[in-house]
């Protein structure tokens, strides 16, 4: 599995020399921009591009056939000068230590903008969920919290579900660290069943947060919801639950796409249906025009909303993007090249340290709620979150006002003027 990734890291520095699709890099390279900006002194940007802990850890897993497999994982901690780190867990068989500690930066970011007390986490375990038995998947995310207690808990780290894990992830999770502890510990993760000290909304808060943030921006530009165009490349959890909501406000779905391709209908397309062929067969048996994903990245809409994987917007296709507005639920899907172009042409992005914000904020509520041991209704949740996603906003919309500068180099000042305050208010720089 390294080896193949190294082979993978040697290609690409030979093939995209001009634009790096590294995250690491490109996170590093994203504070670089706001640094400047903020005229940050070089030792604090030095701090803020690298995680103040990585551990590499190596388990073994008994499989169903009575094999031993040794799995390897990662977990990275950018900065806790403001709280404690937070950050989801992910099951990838391509899971690197870049991508990881890339995300945990734009955790750490992500929290700020939005006004959170953490810092920036993440984790993840080089394995294939679809090859694993449920039993097998129990013993991965048990062996694997077995391996990172050590540096997690309610005051220290906080994981979270990511790519692949969910709940049940969670709980099995949460259920051996409050074994090896002696004593229930909800707190130490969230994304948690409902029974086990979940939140309710949680399931559609980072999904909610980009709609609140999508209807916050059409505002801006004078357009009704009813009278906006929306495409969403990725119908996973985030990116059907926006669609859903959007089309609930009126919006027109015309595009959406998954894996496989997509589907297209200028008219409109039935979110319900899709959604049913997603749970029981294919979206591209809708019955319309089928589109691959990159096609999907070009329509003419007034909303784009990139909810699958990294790095789809990059300097080859960036100039073919006609959405006016794109909000991004996915982690990294615009490189910094891409984002120069679309910014020069008059193209809004709403960068994923705010647009999909809306799942921290909510695991923020429920770790408040375990911690309290007193829980909240849904209304609760959601009339919270609307609140911190639109003040957020807007707060990030006015400083890319005052300083002429992008909605993301906005996001990341006012992150990085927090965790850079919290550090000198510490003593550290």
């Amino acid at each position: 599995m390294v080896e193949i990734y190294c082979k993978g890291q040697i290609e690409m520095t030979v093939t995209a020399t001009q634009e790096t699709l590294n995250p690491y890099e490109i996170a590093q390279q994203q504070v670089d921009a706001a640094a400047a900006l903020l005229n940050l002194p070089q030792h604090i940007t030095e701090v803020l591009k690298r995680p103040m802990r990585v551990l590499t850890v190596n388990f073994p897993v008994k499989m169903d056939n009575g094999t031993v497999r040794v799995f390897e994982g990662y977990r990275a901690q950018h900065n806790d000068a403001i709280g404690p780190t937070k950050g989801g867990i992910r099951f990838h068989p391509e899971v690197t230590m870049d991508e990881v500690k890339a995300l945990s930066m734009w955790m750490s970011f992500k929290c700020g903008v939005v006004g959170l007390p953490y810092g920036g986490g993440k984790g993840g375990v080089i394995c294939n969920p679809r090859e694993h038995s449920k039993g097998e998947l129990e013993r991965i995310s048990r062996g694997f919290m077995e391996a990172i207690a050590s540096i997690v808990g309610p005051g220290k780290d906080i994981p979270a579900p990511d790519v692949y894990t969910n709940a049940q992830t969670m709980a099995w999770m949460m259920d051996t660290y409050s074994k090896l502890s002696g004593q229930n510990q909800p707190g130490v993760i969230t994304g948690k069943p409902l029974i086990l000290g979940g939140s309710k909304g949680r399931n559609e808060a980072t999904a909610q947060g980009c709609v609140y943030t999508v209807l916050a921006a059409l505002a801006d530009a004078g357009i009704k919801p009813s009278e906006a165009t929306v495409a969403v490349q990725g119908f996973g959890n985030a990116g059907r639950i926006a669609a859903r909501l959007l089309a609930a406000e009126g919006a027109k779905i015309v595009a959406v796409s998954d894996s496989k391709g997509g589907v297209y209908n200028a008219q409109g397309l039935d979110v319900a249906k899709l959604e049913e062929l997603k749970d029981n067969a294919s979206i591209q048996d809708y019955g319309t025009e089928l589109i691959s994903n990159e096609q999907l990245l070009e329509l003419d809409v007034t909303v784009l909303i990139p909810a699958a994987l990294e790095n789809v917007i990059t300097s080859k296709n960036a100039n073919h993007v006609k959405a006016r507005i794109i909000a991004e639920a996915a982690n990294g899907p615009t490189t910094p090249e891409a984002d120069r172009i679309l910014t020069e042409k008059g193209i809004l992005v709403i960068p994923d340290v705010l647009a999909n914000a809306g799942g921290v904020t909510v695991s923020y509520f429920e770790w408040v709620q375990n911690l309290a041991n007193y829980y909240w209704s849904e209304q609760e949740v959601l009339e919270k979150l609307e609140v911190n996603m639109i003040n957020s906003y807007k707060a990030v919309r006015d400083l890319a006002k005052e300083y002429n500068v992008n909605l993301r180099k906005a996001a990341y000042m006012i992150a990085m003027k927090r965790i850079s305050a919290a550090m000198e208010a510490r003593g550290w720089v």
